[in-house]
C-alpha cells in the first residue's frame, strides 16, 4: 500500500511538479494550495507524512503545523521555506518538525528525506511503543512516571526517579531486551542526531542506567562494538 503524503504548497506549478515527482516514486499525494485547504484535507484523511510550505495565504505553514499537532502528535512533518533564518528553523522544530528544507532544493534530496523519515516512523509503529510499564528482572519500570522500582529481599522497595532522557533510553532498552539496540537509532530518536558529541552523551547515560540496574546482578548492559548496546537478562538468555 502506497504511503500517503499531504503536500501544502501555494505555488501551484511548483506543487504540481513535486506531486508528480513523488507519485512517480509510488507515493499517493494530496496537494492543497493554502493553509486552510491543507487543514481541511488533513481532517478528511489519514496521512503518513505532511509537507508544508511556510509562507502561504490564509494560514501559514507554522500555524497549520500547530493545528495538525493538536490533532495528531505522531505524523511526521517537513517544512519548506525560502528563508533560512535560524529563528524560522527553530520555530519549525519547536512545533515538532522532522525536517526543514530551504528552497531552492533538488527534488531528489526531498525524496531521500521523505524516505528516511517514513522509514523511521514505520519502525516506531512497533506495538511495543504502546507499552508503558516494563518488568526487568527484579525491577519494575513505569515509563510515564519515570520511576524505576527495585524489589529486593523481604519485598523491600527502592525507587529511583529518572530524568526524561534516562527514561526514554531505558524504555528503548526494554523494547530491545536481549537484542542489540542500534546506537544510531537511539541517538536519532532521543538526541535528534547521530554525531560524535551526542554519542558521548549517550555513553554517559548508559553508565547511569548501569548504576540504576546494579542491584540485580543478572542484568547487564553490554557494549556491542560498532553497533550499539544490549540489555541482557541472564536468566532469560540462559533459560
Amino acid at each position: 500500500m502506497a504511503n500517503k503524503i499531504l503536500l501544502v504548497e501555494d505555488d501551484q506549478n511548483f506543487g504540481d511538479v513535486l506531486r508528480s515527482y513523488l507519485e512517480m516514486h509510488d507515493y499517493e499525494v494530496t496537494l492543497a494550495t493554502d493553509g486552510e485547504a491543507g487543514y481541511q484535507a488533513f481532517l478528511k484523511d489519514e496521512f503518513d507524512l505532511c509537507i508544508f510550505d511556510v509562507m502561504m495565504p490564509k494560514k501559514d505553514g507554522f500555524t497549520l503545523g500547530r493545528e495538525v499537532r493538536e490533532k495528531n502528535k505522531e505524523v511526521p512533518m517537513i517544512f519548506l521555506t525560502a528563508k533560512a533564518l535560524k529563528e524560522d528553523v527553530l520555530e519549525g522544530f519547536k512545533i515538532g518538525a522532522d525536517d526543514y528544507i530551504t528552497k531552492p532544493f533538488n527534488s531528489e534530496e526531498l525524496l531521500y528525506r521523505v524516505q528516511a523519515i517514513l522509514k523511521r516512523s514505520q519502525k516506531s509503529s512497533n506495538p511495543m511503543e504502546e507499552v508503558k510499564e516494563f518488568e526487568i528482572g527484579e525491577y519494575h519500570f513505569n515509563y510515564p512516571l519515570r520511576i524505576l522500582t527495585h524489589i529486593g529481599e523481604n519485598d523491600e522497595k527502592h525507587k529511583d526517579k529518572l530524568s526524561p532522557k534516562e527514561a526514554h533510553l531505558l524504555r528503548m532498552f526494554c523494547m530491545y531486551k536481549n537484542d542489540v539496540l542500534p546506537r544510531s537509532e537511539a541517538l536519532t530518536k532521543i538526541w535528534g542526531e547521530d554525531n560524535y558529541f551526542t554519542a558521548r552523551s549517550m555513553d554517559v547515560f548508559v553508565t547511569k542506567l548501569r548504576k540504576y540496574l546494579s542491584k540485580d546482578d543478572q542484568l547487564e548492559i553490554v557494549n556491542i562494538h560498532g553497533n550499539g548496546f544490549r540489555l541482557i537478562d541472564k536468566r532469560e538468555v540462559e533459560a
